[in-house]
């Protein structure tokens, strides 16, 4: 097929540091070319990509402040890939928010989908509904369900690089809590279930207000560690050495990489229940998901004792790429079948919120 994939320009692909968009959509670019697709990346000028790449920008708007506003800028990349829509079939737009494709989706020969990487309100979803036509690839069943009213063309579920990910059979003596410093990561939970449970806590992320004003006061640099945010290589290292991962999250979420990431170097996994986490976690096989933070702490010296082979061939099972690229395929050969035959068949809804929601 012929395949437009239209990442965010916040930062190059793959990311220097952290980003998960951009992670996924390097290794989707990566597995669809090896599998002999004709795909075009349309992202920054700095990405490296096996696909053709087509940059309306050199360097992300991370990186240049004159790029503003950041909108503008992934309004300008996602043109680029309509207005050469006669050259695929089919343009898959990945957005961390708003789903901007809709707004040229029916100015495309092409059908345009559509990928949001966050937990969509019922307000933002309201206001998509204008076009109940355009079809969404959600991340999780979780996400899935908030799209109502929409076209949900399937679910994928994200996948990880095992090769950046080594099997560590032994861990080190630390719990890791890896992820942006928000109230809603539950960074301050995480702490307090360390340190109830009396283990050492790494935390590793990129400094910002929220560390500095609340979170800083709590790090004593013995019990509680900075790590800072960590570049691929220390991150896996970082991730294979944890006894587990903790992710008290206090907001849903669709999904959560960094699960994926940790269970493939054989790390488990101690998880509240909120978003898209029970999709992820095998009970008692990968980790455990908790309802309170209070079982999550009892719950912690069993979740640190399980068999790390075993919850490194589940995650390989769940999240490796040859997985991921293959559903994604298929759904871009459905979606372009369905719009050869005309529009009285693109256009209708080929999953409604009524359907049970696939499993990946």
């Amino acid at each position: 097929m012929r395949i437009a994939l239209v990442a965010p320009v916040a930062q190059s692909v793959p990311p220097a540091r952290s980003g998960s968009i951009e992670t996924v959509t390097d290794l989707l670019a990566r597995g669809l070319v090896a599998r002999g697709h004709e795909v075009t990346l349309f992202a920054t000028g700095s990405s490296e990509t096996p696909a053709h790449l087509h940059a309306t920008f050199r360097e992300g708007y991370h990186a240049a402040a004159s790029l503003w506003p950041w909108e503008l800028c992934e309004l300008f990349n996602l043109a680029a890939a309509v207005e050469r829509a006669s050259a695929f079939e089919v343009i898959h737009a990945q957005a961390e928010y708003a789903p901007l494709g809709l707004a040229l989706s029916r100015l495309s020969p092409a059908p345009v989908v559509h990928t949001v990487h966050h937990w969509p309100t019922e307000p933002e979803v309201s206001l998509w509904s204008h076009y109940p036509e355009a079809p969404f690839i959600a991340v999780s069943a979780a996400q899935a369900q908030r799209l109502a009213g929409l076209t949900v063309a399937g679910v994928v579920h994200h996948a990880v690089d095992p090769a950046a990910l080594p099997f560590r059979p032994d861990a080190d003596d630390y719990l890791l809590f890896l992820g942006r410093f928000t109230a809603g990561k539950g960074v301050l939970e995480a702490i307090d279930a360390a340190r109830r449970s009396g283990m050492r806590l790494v935390l590793a992320a990129a400094e910002n207000d929220y560390y500095r004003e609340i979170v800083a006061p709590l790090v004593d640099g013995d019990r509680v560690v900075y790590g800072g945010e960590v570049a691929p290589a220390a991150r896996a290292a970082l991730l294979g050495g944890a006894r587990a991962l903790i992710y008290p999250l206090q907001a849903e979420e669709p999904f959560g990489l960094v699960l994926a990431e940790a269970m493939t170097c054989g790390t488990p996994v101690a998880a509240l229940d909120r978003g898209a986490v029970g999709e992820l976690v095998d009970e008692g096989i990968t980790g455990g998901v908790f309802r309170s933070l209070d079982r999550l702490v009892a719950g912690l010296p069993r979740i640190a004792a399980l068999d790390r082979a075993r919850v490194r061939d589940r995650a390989l099972e769940r999240f490796h790429p040859d997985r991921m690229v293959e559903e994604y395929a298929g759904i871009y050969a459905s979606l372009a079948a369905d719009r050869q035959r005309g529009p009285s068949t693109s256009t209708q809804p080929q999953r409604t919120n009524s359907d049970p929601p696939p499993s990946s």
